[in-house]
């Protein structure tokens, strides 16, 4: 029989005898599965309840909220079956140091030039650097909100980029030659396009394998699936697997080494990221896509020693990130990236105790050096003593956030921190021990302090919506009738009222578009107009209009990738020409316009020709009716388009055909500072299915699409074709 190995003790007068009693009980629920712990500190019930946060002292309670709360980490990690293997592999430590975050669009103009047909990351980084500090790792996303227009799946995608995977490889080793680890996003929600004929996690890894990408990013997963680790490993790539949502599986933990973070509680006390506990070498990267003051998130962040998502084009609306929290970033980064093994500490605690209410300290030790990290939750200043902290003859201490040394008095053993705090603002204290190395300290102080010398106050706090610009249409020549295949829409009063139908977005200013006689853009839109009359193609072209066109011209696109991928040789199908014309760019439905002499009509011309003088809903009253449009496809591929004319009882009160639920239809352009986008008319008759997050289609005559551009291989699509105008001569004199 094996002996059992308990022993009994003798009795010393060093005997372990346990913690001493505890002044305040927590007993944290093993069932937890929120994003947040519990914050030490009582608050008060009714009739305090919303009025009294004042009351709560977290200080009373903090060591007793420590210490049971390391209890519970104890006892989770063993029921979750905790193993730190991935936080300890060689080629995932990076993921530690990720701190500043980006999810960037690939739309964004400042990644890629149109115009010169190539990827601008340095343009890219460079204003990321000028303006808050910089970047660790970029999101390259490429897929949300524009899939679903057509049947192209997530994987599709990714191949459509200008360049493709060979383009895309070279754009992420741009980034990587910068210093800069690359995300590529995990759609699970994407089933009602082409099927891939694989599973996601091999699609995915593919591609990452193909690129050199460093992680995946899970969009809505919560926690991603150890799959996709497992599949990139046997491409020969391991990866970092970062969920977009709060990890459920909590044994994901064990392969997710990253995560995003949302929507911490912002109340007296900062809470504490649950998962930042369990695993202190988590880097969370939190994530407030709609906010526009950060000062929260950000104290929330430099709090609980996390990373930022650092997101400001948000499917083309612009978030970008007021001066002030710029630079509060720009600081917080500074600081991380110079200690960066402190930030991950394996000891890190917070709620440390300080000497003022409202100010909340988190302390980060390593071997020879700790970092304790302040911020102040009232709206004024706080100065004077902050920490009383046991002191060894021959530490150094130094204001870290003003990057200078300071003298602490040393009253009983103690040394006595006196640190100047803005009104909800930072603070950064080091403490160096007897005789630690210090080589690379004074160039970081001297960083902090050029920063310090402008206090955050006193950059601007102000957001405001980037304006846009509609991007100008040249008339044509007057035509005094209307051209062959044209109808004339005469000129009158028109009410002009259309919305997006953006998914996100709210009713904010800055979504959608901004016409030309408002301040901002906006998701509604309401003018009375007075138009001009005007000529108006009574079908989509075709493709035989179409390869006419190119027969007389010989017009070849510069960037041919999806130019009428759904011909065969060069030539319409057999059975196609009288179908529209698809797969074709804004820019080549320009270069078609103008060699017919004609133009692509703005959006309220569009709708006028559809709706004419009474504000119908559709081109033929104000109650749906199939049988005036082309049969709905919710299968997962595209089917032929009807042929044009097919359904003249949908036509619009002028007698304009195929306006709604056939082929949308390019009008408009606008551009500014960071995205272009082209309003799309009269939705598809596609519609995947599975998911609320496709393209959403816009039948009625009072919405429209809006649909991201990047370059015209990936702008065109087998859905989207084109009609035309032509202006009339004027007859009043």
């Amino acid at each position: 029989m094996t002996a059992s190995p308990y022993e009994t003790l003798d009795a010393t007068d060093s005997a372990d005898h346990g913690p001493a009693p505890l002044r305040s009980e927590y007993k944290f629920s093993h069932v937890t599965t929120g994003r947040y712990l519990p914050t030490p500190g009582k608050a008060p019930g009714w009739p305090f309840a919303d009025i009294g946060g004042w009351m709560i002292d977290a200080n009373e309670s903090a060591a007793d909220w420590l210490a049971e709360l390391r209890d519970w980490r104890r006892e989770h990690l063993v029921r979750i079956g905790y193993d730190d293997a991935n936080y300890r592999r060689p080629e995932l430590l990076w993921a530690q140091r990720n701190f500043v975050h980006a999810q960037m669009m690939v739309e964004d103009r400042y990644f890629y030039d149109a115009e010169r047909a190539e990827y601008t990351v340095d343009r890219y980084l460079d204003d990321l650097i000028a303006r808050f500090g910089g970047i660790d790792s970029v999101l390259i996303w490429y897929v949300y909100p524009n899939i679903g227009i057509d049947d192209r799946n997530q994987f599709d995608l990714a191949h459509d980029l200008p360049g493709g995977l060979d383009g895309l490889r070279r754009a992420v080793q741009a980034f990587q030659a910068r210093g800069v680890r690359v995300f590529l996003p995990a759609k699970p929600w994407d089933h009602g396009t082409r099927d891939p004929g694989t599973s996601h996690w091999e699609g995915l890894a593919e591609i990452v394998a193909a690129v050199g990408a460093d992680g995946i990013n899970g969009d809505t997963f919560n926690g991603v699936p150890r799959a996709f680790l497992d599949a990139c490993e046997r491409h020969g790539r391991p990866v970092v697997l970062q969920p977009e949502s709060t990890i459920s599986s909590e044994e994901q933990l064990i392969w997710n080494v990253q995560s995003w973070g949302k929507k911490a509680p912002d109340g007296p006390v900062p809470p504490v990221s649950k998962w930042k506990w369990l695993e202190p070498r988590h880097m969370v990267n939190y994530e407030n896509r709609w906010g526009r003051d950060r000062t929260h998130d950000l104290q929330y962040c430099f709090f609980n020693g996390i990373g930022y998502n650092a997101w400001e084009n948000i499917w083309g609306i612009w978030n970008q990130f007021t001066p002030r929290n710029a630079e509060v970033l720009r600081r917080i980064a500074t600081i991380y990236r110079a200690f960066p093994e402190l930030v991950v500490s394996l000891d890190w605690a917070p709620y440390q105790r300080c000497l003022q209410r409202g100010v909340f300290a988190s302390r980060f030790p390593g071997a020879d050096r700790t970092l304790w990290t302040l911020i102040n939750r009232h709206e004024y200043p706080i100065d004077g003593e902050q920490l009383a902290l046991p002191h060894v003859d021959g530490t150094r201490y130094y204001d870290l956030w003003r990057g200078q040394p300071i003298a602490p008095r040393v009253i009983d053993g103690e040394a006595v921190i006196e640190l100047p705090l803005e009104g909800r603002g930072f603070g950064a204290l080091l403490a160096l021990a007897p005789g630690a190395d210090a080589e690379g300290l004074d160039a970081t102080l001297a960083t902090l302090a050029a920063q310090a010398r402008t206090p955050i106050g006193a950059h601007s706090a102000a957001w405001q919506a980037l304006p846009q610009a509609i991007v100008d249409v040249a008339p044509t020549a007057p035509q005094a009738t209307a051209p062959e295949g044209m109808v004339t829409i005469p000129g009158g009063e028109f009410l002009f009222r259309v919305g997006g139908v953006e998914i996100e977005g709210f009713d904010w200013a800055g979504l959608d578009v901004q016409y030309p006689w408002e301040a901002c853009p906006r998701r509604h839109h309401r003018r009375r107009m007075t138009l001009a009359t005007f000529h108006i193609d009574r079908h989509p072209v075709t493709n035989a209009q179409f390869a006419r066109f190119l027969a007389d011209s010989g017009y070849a696109p510069r960037d041919a990738h999806n130019f009428l991928r759904h011909w065969v040789d060069g030539a319409p199908r057999p059975g196609w020409a009288h179908k529209p014309v698809t797969w074709v760019s804004l820019e080549d439905a320009r270069a078609y316009a103008q060699w017919a002499g004609k133009r692509l009509p703005r959006e309220w011309e569009w709708q006028y020709a559809a709706q004419g003088h009474d504000g119908r809903r559709y081109p033929w009253g104000d109650t749906w009716h199939d049988a005036c449009v082309p049969r709905v496809n919710r299968g997962r591929r595209l089917l032929p388009p009807a042929d044009v004319g097919a359904h003249p009882q949908g036509a619009s009160p002028f007698g304009v055909e195929d306006l709604i639920g056939h082929v949308w239809q390019w009008t408009d352009e606008y551009i500014d500072t960071h995205t272009r986008a082209a309003i799309l008319r009269g939705g598809s008759s596609y519609q995947p299915q599975t998911s609320h997050w496709y393209f959403p289609q816009a039948y009625r005559l009072d919405q429209h699409g809006k649909y991201l551009l990047m370059a015209p291989g990936k702008d065109r699509s087998g859905t989207v074709g084109f009609r035309c105008v032509v202006d009339a001569e004027r007859t009043d004199g």
